[in-house]
C-alpha cells in the first residue's frame, strides 16, 4: 500500500502566516497553537491505505509543558549569571560544563518529546506509543557522540544505527510492538564515501585558497571561490548521505508482518534545499526593498536632493522611539521569514518526499491490534521546545 500526501505549501504557508501575525500581540505565546495547527496539518494530509493519521495533542499541553521545563532553565539562567562574573579561565571551564550539560539533556528532550508526538497519533483510531527510558537513550546518544569526536566522525555509522534501533524497538501501535532490522554496515559504504570526497574535497580547496591569501590579514577575496566551491560539493555530499540514511533506516522499520519501504533521492534533497536558498534571498529582498521604502517614510529628509545625508538620518532617528520600534520589528521579520523558509521547503520538502516515497507491506497483519491509554506525560516536549529540538 502507497502512503500519499495530499497537503500543499500553499494551505501550509497561509497557515504560518496567520500564526505568524497572532504571535506578536500574544508576545509568542501562540506558537504552541501554531505548532499545534502545523502537526494537524502534517498528520491529517498523510494517508496510509485510504486512512489519514490524526494528531490528538493540543495547544495546552505545550504551554503546561514548557512552564514545567522553565523549572530546569531558570537555575541555569541563574548559574549563566554567576560564570559571568568570574574569572574569563573559569567562566570559559563553567559554560563549557553548562554546554555539556545542555547536550545532554538535549538527548532527554528528544526521546521525550518523541514519546509526546506518537502517543498522540492515532491510525485507524489506534493510539501510538513509546516505552524504553528517555534517561538511557541520552545516555546513549552523549557516549556515543563522544565516541563520534574521539574517531573524528569514523563512528558515526554505528551511533546512528544504534539511536534508531533504540527508537523503534521501544515504540508501539496500540499492542503491537514495532522492530528494527537495520545495522550499521547498510550506513558504513554510503558514509565512508561521503567521508572520503569530504576530506579531499576539503583538502583540494583550503589547497588552493591558501596560495591565494584567503587566510592572510586581511585576507585576499580572489582566494574565497575555491572555498565556496568546495563548500558546495561537501553539502552535495551531506544530501547524498542523508538521502541513503534515510532510505535505509526507514526500510528497516517493522511492525509485526508489516514492513516499511522508503526510498528518498538524492536529489530531491537537492532540489528542497535550493528552493529553500531562492525562497530565502526572494524574501530578504522584498524585505530589504520595504526597509528601504519605510526609511524614506520615517526619514525623508535625509534623502532630499536625491542623495543620502547620514548626518541628518542619525540625528532623526538617534533616540527615538520609532528606531527601537524599527530595529525590533525588522529583526523579527527578519527571523520570520527565515522560520517560514525553513517549514515551506525543508519542513514540508522531507515530509512529502518521505511520505511519496514510501509503502507498507502487510497492513492486514494489523487488523487485530488493540487499543492502549494515552500516556499524559507533558514534561518531555516543554523542555525539547525550550531546547528547540526535535521534529515537526
Amino acid at each position: 500500500m502507497p502512503v500519499k500526501f495530499t497537503g500543499t505549501r500553499r494551505e501550509l504557508g497561509g497557515m504560518l502566516l496567520r500564526g505568524y501575525l497572532l504571535l506578536l500581540p500574544t508576545i509568542g505565546l501562540y506558537r504552541f497553537w501554531l505548532t499545534t495547527w502545523k502537526r494537524r496539518f502534517y498528520w491529517s494530509h498523510t494517508e496510509i491505505a485510504g486512512d489519514p493519521l490524526e494528531y490528538t495533542g493540543h495547544a495546552m499541553q505545550l504551554l503546561l509543558g514548557f512552564l514545567m521545563a522553565l523549572a530546569v532553565f531558570v537555575p541555569l539562567y541563574g548559574l549563566f549569571f554567576y560564570l559571568s562574573t568570574l574569572s574569563s579561565q573559569a567562566a570559559i571551564v563553567g559554560y563549557g560544563g553548562v554546554g555539556v550539560l545542555l547536550w545532554f539533556l538535549t538527548g532527554y528532550a528528544i526521546y521525550r518529546a518523541r514519546d509526546f508526538r506518537l502517543s498522540r497519533t492515532l491510525w485507524r483510531g489506534i493510539r501510538c506509543d513509546q516505552g524504553g527510558s528517555a534517561w538511557n537513550y541520552a545516555f546513549r546518544r552523549f557516549f556515543w557522540s563522544l565516541l563520534v569526536i574521539v574517531t573524528a566522525g569514523l563512528a558515526y555509522p554505528f551511533m546512528s544505527a544504534n539511536l534508531w534501533a533504540y527508537r523503534y524497538r521501544h515504540s508501539w501501535y496500540g499492542d503491537r510492538q514495532f522492530g528494527f532490522v537495520g545495522t550499521w554496515r547498510q550506513l558504513a559504504r554510503p558514509f565512508y564515501l561521503a567521508y572520503g570526497i569530504v576530506v579531499v574535497m576539503g583538502a583540494i580547496g583550503l589547497g588552493l585558497a591558501a596560495p591565494i591569501g584567503a587566510f592572510d590579514s586581511p585576507p585576499n577575496p580572489a582566494g574565497f571561490p575555491p572555498l565556496l566551491v568546495a563548500a558546495l560539493l561537501i553539502g552535495l555530499v551531506f544530501l547524498y548521505y542523508r538521502s541513503r540514511e534515510l532510505t535505509q533506516m526507514f526500510s528497516s522499520v517493522r511492525l509485526g508482518g508489516a514492513a516499511l519501504t522508503v526510498k528518498v533521492r538524492a536529489r530531491g534533497l537537492v532540489w528542497q534545499h535550493a528552493l529553500f536558498g531562492l525562497g530565502l534571498v526572494g524574501s530578504y529582498i522584498v524585505l530589504a526593498i520595504g526597509g528601504v521604502v519605510v526609511l524614506g517614510i520615517v526619514a525623508g529628509t535625509a534623502f532630499a536632493g536625491g542623495q543620502f545625508d547620514l548626518d541628518i538620518f542619525m540625528q532623526h532617528m538617534r533616540g527615538s522611539l520609532i528606531t527601537l520600534v524599527a530595529i525590533i520589528f525588522g529583526y523579527l521579520l527578519i527571523l520570520a521569514a527565515f522560520s517560514l523558509m525553513v517549514e515551506l521547503f525543508l519542513g514540508l520538502g522531507l515530509w512529502t518526499l518521505v511520505a511519496r516515497g514510501a509503502a507498507i507491506s502487510g497492513l492486514d497483519s494489523l487488523r487485530t491490534v488493540r487499543a492502549r491509554d494515552e500516556d499524559k506525560a507533558l514534561a518531555g516536549e516543554g523542555l525539547a521546545d525550550a531546547l528547540n529540538v526535535g521534529a515537526y
